[in-house]
């Protein structure tokens, strides 16, 4: 990329983001006074680190007076929202320079585009000077994933692929055998043979969202040969490839699925899989800290998994980190990388273990992390299938015939996050019924046409 070109990179992206940078400066006036979540007031020297309110998340907020112990003088305060509000404040701040945050949890979605406009300070210098850390102990694919023209911009605190999740005694009473590597209508004819009575052949996310529905459907799209743009940034949503792909997956669901699909998120579906109401899962390897846990699953220890199905293209897990970076505008940069090397750091998974048991270890972030004994101990059915589909998931390539984008269940482009959305409201009304997959794809064609000749402008 030329250096006149990315002057219009940063362009597009603070155009892009505007409405959510627009709605983050919201959240954070609204939230100011409460202090948004849990936090250590520091005063006006506080490192101050926004997280994603996830269980991982919160046990890092819980241990936290163990680092503020062995760094005197360094004091933390946490924003904690929701996935949403948090990337809507996160991008508010960073995008324009506000200097809230010290710290910020983003994804591989974010990281190296952000890094290309400057908006995020490099950490490969700290992570070389920092005894013990090991930035070759990260996953290569995660690794990769979170950096930019060879640096890491990013550290992850725990990252996941996707795989096929299942019953085992379901599958085992119906006479079902599930390949380690299968195919997706190996995996509908088996929904099909286990959809029997109040129980569901399968979950598939439903629910509307770029990072809903549209990340399993992805995986499926690129498995099927599709693409959403050419070389050229034309758009290929109507093409065979996608609209096959698209309506195995509605007709899946459809008619193997779990009820009310169209509303159907993650979390919905870690319920009913873990209560015993469907046979087999498609989503995300972390998953797992659901599935296994005895005090929220009903089929703890009775969960087979295998590779995300396959078609004409195989290794189709998707990839996806949360990370931490710390902004360009932070003024505490040395005690922000002080906290990041705490809380992405082999010692603190060792801890996470010994103090709150092997379950809620961050996975997927260290291959280190796959050879503690605690946690080989509860991690013997899923660890082979995770780490090897992470391995396997290129985001550089993640289509059969070459695209201008990288991503694999998402496009790392600013305006996916629109477009992307409008794309996945179109397939959860088809998914119930309101329209079919023709006009789905129809008008998310003419969604995609319309950001491929803004692309096709700048070339």
């Amino acid at each position: 990329m030329t250096d006149s070109t990315k002057p219009r990179r940063r362009a597009r992206w603070r155009r892009a983001l505007a409405p959510l940078a627009l709605a983050g400066t919201v959240a954070l006036t609204a939230s100011a006074c409460s202090g948004a979540g849990s936090f250590t007031d520091g005063g006006g020297e506080a490192v101050t680190i926004a997280l994603v309110s996830n269980s991982q998340m919160q046990d890092a907020i819980a241990l936290s007076p163990q680092f503020e112990k062995e760094n005197p003088g360094v004091k933390l305060k946490f924003v904690t929202l929701s996935e949403n509000e948090a990337r809507a404040k996160i991008t508010a701040s960073v995008a324009t320079g506000g200097g809230e945050f010290d710290v910020v949890m983003i994804s591989n979605y974010e990281t190296a585009t952000w890094a290309e406009n400057g908006w995020l300070v490099n950490l490969t210098p700290y992570m070389v000077s920092s005894p013990g850390y090991d930035q070759d102990d990260f996953i290569p694919t995660l690794r990769e994933a979170l950096s930019y023209e060879g640096n890491m911009y990013s550290a992850p605190f725990y990252g996941e692929s996707s795989f096929l999740m299942y019953n085992k005694q379901m599958l085992a009473d119906a006479g079902v055998n599930m390949p380690a590597e299968p195919t997706w209508p190996e995996v509908q004819e088996a929904a099909k043979t286990l959809n029997k009575g109040e129980v569901s052949g399968i979950c598939l996310r439903g629910k509307p969202g770029w990072g809903e529905t549209l990340a399993p459907l992805d995986t499926v799209i690129n498995a099927f040969g599709g693409r959403w743009f050419d070389e050229d940034w034309n758009a290929q949503l109507d093409s065979p490839q996608v609209r096959e792909a698209v309506e195995f997956y509605v007709d899946t669901v459809r008619q193997y699925g779990e009820p009310g699909a169209a509303s159907t998120g993650f979390q919905e579906c870690a319920n009913l899989m873990s209560q015993g109401q469907v046979a087999m899962w498609y989503d995300a390897t972390s998953a797992v800290s659901v599935l296994e846990s005895p005090d929220d699953s009903n089929i703890a220890g009775n969960v087979g998994y295998a590779m995300a199905p396959s078609m004409a293209k195989g290794g189709n897990g998707w990839l996806y980190a949360w990370s931490l970076g710390i902004p360009e505008s932070s003024k505490k940069k040395d005690d922000a990388w002080k906290f990041i090397e705490w809380m992405t750091s082999k010692d603190y998974i060792k801890m996470v273990a010994e103090q709150l048991g092997a379950a809620s270890v961050p996975p997927g972030s260290r291959l280190s992390t796959y050879e503690l004994p605690a946690y080989k101990e509860i991690s013997g059915a899923f660890a082979e299938p995770t780490l090897k589909s992470m391995q396997a998931a290129d985001q550089n390539k993640p289509t059969v015939d070459p695209v201008p984008y990288t991503g694999i269940q998402f496009l790392a482009i600013p305006e996916f996050q629109d477009f992307g959305t409008r794309v996945s409201q179109q397939i959860s009304a088809a998914i119930a019924g309101q329209i079919s997959v023709d006009e789905a794809l129809e008008q998310s064609q003419k969604y995609a046409e319309v950001v491929g000749e803004s692309y096709k402008k700048e070339q």
